[in-house]
């Protein structure tokens, strides 16, 4: 295939002929979960890369970014030059940063590390340096609607080889996260009856966390996730409370709005603490690393614009011996949980990896799709990241708008006021 017309040339000549031909977004939702990849085709027949570009909330805006912009500009480029292809993708904007416009370029961006792969005949994460380790260990998320369903679930997991579990339990109020609710009513006598209170979550959760270290002993490192609803001083008393019960570490203790007061609460605070789930810049990652805030860092890596910037902040944590823990349940397809494993495995600064046990119905749409095996994942041996797409099958699942927005319109306190969902 010759190389096709671009407004764009490269900057420099490329002493190989191959270039990108085409750009384009696939969305499925095998899951219901919306999904969005970019396939980059190259001249070299037979030869693209898939990258992730999943902002499930968002999907049709990214996809509009991918194919309206990104496209014109990266087609005819030769696709080994990713930081540069990565760097135009992001200033050519002029106003940057921000999970739509990071969620395109890492589609891009984590296609070319594919096709580099590819090329080389290697597995991506050899192009990173190569293994530090052999695989890496996950954890999974145990939830329950009580106590009780929550330990259930825990049980099974540790059986199933799980070393880590993240603990959820219900409480009352449609706004309950990671969990079922035990009712729809808080209060009856509230503003905003069905409203979440954090009263009743400062009582449950320590409860639960109790529960868990009696039935399930000291062998099993716990996890629990606040999703960034506490004030900074709230955060503080919560981490005290759970002191007793060794955890792992406390998620997203507040909201990013906060994140200038997390050297405090660290310093304040017994436990752990991992931070970055909702990072939508490097900078923004690299100043959680950087400032004493946080133990491990939870980017998701599609919202920092891909592998490129990502292996910087991995670099960066090991510097200061912060850990990695990035994000990945059901809203990363698996071209980004391959993408999420090669840093896990290439780099020191490596701590724990979320996991999701994909539905049979996501292996067939993405084979290659990696599995969670007595609680470790292990990367693909194949070139790039070992994982394909199957169209067809992709076609069988139709993406619509993400539930997301119909649960977070609910989660709000007793009052009715909005609440970071």
């Amino acid at each position: 295939m010759s190389a096709p017309e671009t407004e764009f040339p490269a900057p420099w000549p490329s002493g190989e002929d191959v270039r990108i031909s085409g750009v384009r977004a696939i969305v499925t939702a095998p899951e219901g979960i919306p999904l969005v990849v970019v396939k980059v085709t190259t001249t070299d027949d037979g030869l693209y890369g898939l990258g992730c570009a999943t902002f499930t909330q968002r999907w049709k805006a990214v996809v509009s970014y991918v194919e309206d912009h990104l496209a014109r500009l990266v087609v005819g480029r030769y696709p080994g030059d990713i930081e540069d292809i990565v760097r135009l993708a992001k200033l050519s904007s002029y106003w940057r940063e921000g999970p739509v416009g990071n969620n395109a370029i890492s589609g891009i961006d984590q296609a070319l590390w594919d096709i580099a792969g590819k090329r080389a005949g290697r597995p991506v994460h050899e192009l990173l340096g190569g293994k530090v380790r052999a695989a890496a260990d996950t954890y999974l998320h145990a939830a329950g609607s009580t106590v009780e369903e929550t330990l259930d679930q825990a049980e099974r997991l540790r059986e199933a080889g799980l070393r880590h579990i993240r603990l959820q339990v219900g409480q009352s109020g449609r706004g309950t996260y990671g969990a079922t609710p035990t009712a729809d009513i808080t209060d009856p006598t509230a503003p905003y009856p069905g409203g979440w209170s954090v009263t009743e979550y400062f009582r449950n959760t320590p409860a639960l966390f109790a529960a868990a270290r009696e039935r399930l002993g000291d062998d099993v490192e716990l996890l629990h996730d606040v999703h960034s609803r506490l004030s900074p001083k709230q955060a503080v008393v919560l981490a005290r409370a759970l002191e007793p019960y060794r955890l792992f570490f406390l998620e997203d203790v507040v909201a990013p709005e906060h994140w200038s007061a997390l050297p405090d609460v660290r310093a304040a605070s017994p436990v752990p603490l991992a931070v970055g789930e909702l990072t939508t810049s490097v900078t923004d990652a690299a100043r959680l690393v950087l400032g004493g805030g946080v133990d491990y860092i939870r980017s998701h890596v599609s919202d920092l614009g891909g592998l490129t910037p990502a292996r910087k902040i991995a670099a960066a944590a090991e510097l200061v011996g912060v850990r990695t823990a990035w994000h990945a349940p059901g809203d990363t397809s698996p071209v980004g949980a391959a993408a999420n494993l090669a840093l896990d495995v290439s780099s020191p600064a490596f701590g724990i990896q979320e996991g999701h046990v994909y539905a049979e119905q996501v292996h067939d749409v993405f084979p290659g799709t990696l599995r969670i095996e007595h609680g470790w994942l292990r990367p693909n041996e194949a070139p790039g990241w070992g994982i394909d797409l199957d169209e067809e099958q992709a076609g069988r699942y139709p993406a619509d708008h993400s539930r997301h927005d119909a649960w977070a319109a609910h989660v709000r306190g007793l009052d009715g006021g909005l609440l970071a969902p």
